[in-house]
C-alpha cells in the first residue's frame, strides 16, 4: 500500500518540511475540511488519537463525575477508557450475537437518571443499529457519540459513519482503513458549539495563543500526519471496495463450512470490513493451524473490558455479559487488506475443518 503511494507520501513530507510549520498549520486545516466533507459533516477537529477524540467529546458535552455513559460490553477498551478519563462511569450493555455491535434492544433497561450518553461502536467496520439507538436517545434526552475508529467510509441506510450521531470519534492508527504513519484521531460533528469547545480543549484550552479560557489538553493532529492522511483519503473508497470484494470472496468460499460462524451484515448496513471476524469454538486450534501454514491471524478481543484488571473495582464477573464473552472466546480475525490473497487462507481454513472430528 505504502510502496504504491511512495512518491505522493514523499511529496507530502517535503511540502511540510519546506513550509517549516509542524503543528496547527495548513495541512491540518485542509485535512479537517476534507475529512468533514467526506463524512458528510460540517466540522472535523484533528486530535492526537481515537481515545482522545472520544474523551474530548465527552468533556465538550460536560459529561463527567456522577454521570453514566452506556457502552458495548464487546469493544476495544478505549471506548470504556474515554468515559473513565472524563470522570464518568461506563455502563456496559451486551452485544448482538450476529454482528458483535451493541444490542439496541437492551439499551433502555440500562438507562438511569444518571445516564447522559450512549457510545455505539461501529465494530469491525459495520455500523451499529443507529436508527434504533437514536430513537432511544431522543426519548431520554441522551447524546449519541459514535465510536467510528474502525468505520471510515461505512454507511447505514446511506448515511456516513461520523454523521449519524451528535458527534463521532475516529482513529487514524496505522492499521485502520484510513491510517496515518503514526498516531492520530479526529472528532467529527455537525454541532458548532461542540466543535468550538473541542478546538480549544485539544490545544491547552486556548483559542488564541497564550490565552487559555478553559482547562485543556495537548492533543493535536500534527502537520506531517495530516499531510499523509490527505494523500491517503483520496484512495480510501477504492481500498474499502477492495476490502468488500475480499470479504465477499471469504463469505462465498466458507459459507458451507460446518462449526464456523461467518460475519453477518445487519439490514441497511454497509461495512467497510476493517476486520473479517469469524467465530468458532475451535478458535485456538484454528489459529495454531493457520500459523503452521504461515498465515497470521489475531483475536479482537480476547478479554472483554468488564473482565480486564483495569475495571476489576466495578465488581463485574465472568457471566455478566455472556454474548460479549462468547465473542471473546470464539472470535478470530482472518487476514484482510485491500490486496489480500484470499485463496491460501480459504484453503487452510477448509483444510482445518475437514480434519476436525
Amino acid at each position: 500500500m505504502h510502496a504504491d503511494l511512495g512518491r505522493d507520501l514523499e511529496g507530502a513530507f517535503q511540502r511540510v518540511m519546506s513550509a517549516g510549520i509542524f503543528i496547527m498549520g495548513d495541512e491540518l486545516f485542509r485535512f479537517e475540511q476534507n475529512f468533514a466533507a467526506y463524512c458528510q459533516a460540517k466540522y472535523c477537529i484533528g486530535v492526537g488519537n481515537g481515545l482522545d477524540a472520544l474523551h474530548l467529546i465527552l468533556r465538550g458535552y460536560g459529561i463527567g463525575a456522577g454521570d453514566e455513559v452506556i457502552v458495548p460490553a464487546h469493544t476495544f477498551i478505549a471506548t470504556w477508557l474515554a468515559v473513565s478519563q472524563a470522570g464518568a462511569t461506563p455502563v456496559p450493555v451486551d452485544v448482538d450475537i450476529q454482528s458483535g455491535n451493541i444490542n439496541a434492544a437492551l439499551i433502555e433497561s440500562a438507562i438511569t437518571a444518571k445516564t447522559r450518553a450512549i457510545i455505539p461502536v461501529h465494530l469491525y467496520g459495520q455500523p451499529a443499529d443507529m436508527g434504533a439507538i437514536r430513537k432511544i436517545a431522543d426519548v431520554h434526552g441522551l447524546k449519541v457519540i459514535e465510536d467510528a475508529a474502525q468505520a471510515h467510509g461505512a454507511r447505514h441506510l446511506g448515511q456516513m459513519a461520523g454523521s449519524m450521531g451528535d458527534a463521532a470519534g475516529f482513529s487514524f492508527y496505522p492499521g485502520k482503513n484510513l491510517g496515518a504513519l503514526g498516531d492520530g484521531g479526529a472528532v467529527v460533528t455537525n454541532d458548532p458549539d461542540l466543535a468550538a469547545r473541542i478546538f480549544q480543549l485539544r490545544n491547552y484550552g486556548s483559542e488564541a495563543k497564550y490565552h487559555h479560557s478553559t482547562l485543556g489538553w495537548n492533543t493535536r493532529l500534527d502537520e506531517m500526519q495530516a499531510a499523509f492522511l490527505n494523500v491517503k483519503l483520496g484512495r480510501l473508497d477504492g481500498w474499502n471496495q477492495a476490502r468488500q470484494i475480499a470479504a465477499t470472496t471469504y463469505l462465498s468460499a466458507l459459507s458451507d463450512v460446518p462449526d464456523l460462524t461467518l460475519p453477518a451484515l445487519s439490514s441497511g448496513a454497509e461495512s467497510v470490513w476493517h476486520l473479517f471476524v469469524i467465530r468458532t469454538p475451535a478458535r485456538n486450534a484454528l489459529q495454531s493451524h493457520l500459523a503452521a501454514h504461515g498465515i497470521g491471524s489475531l483475536v479482537h478481543y480476547p478479554v472483554p473490558p468488564h473482565l480486564q484488571g483495569a475495571y476489576a473495582s466495578m465488581g463485574m464477573k465472568k457471566g455478566s455479559f455472556p454474548v460479549a464473552e462468547r465473542w471473546s472466546d470464539e472470535a478470530l480475525s482472518l487476514p484482510l487488506w485491500p490486496d489480500v490473497p484470499c485463496q491460501p487462507v480459504i484453503k487452510a481454513v477448509r483444510n482445518f475443518f475437514s480434519t476436525v472430528e
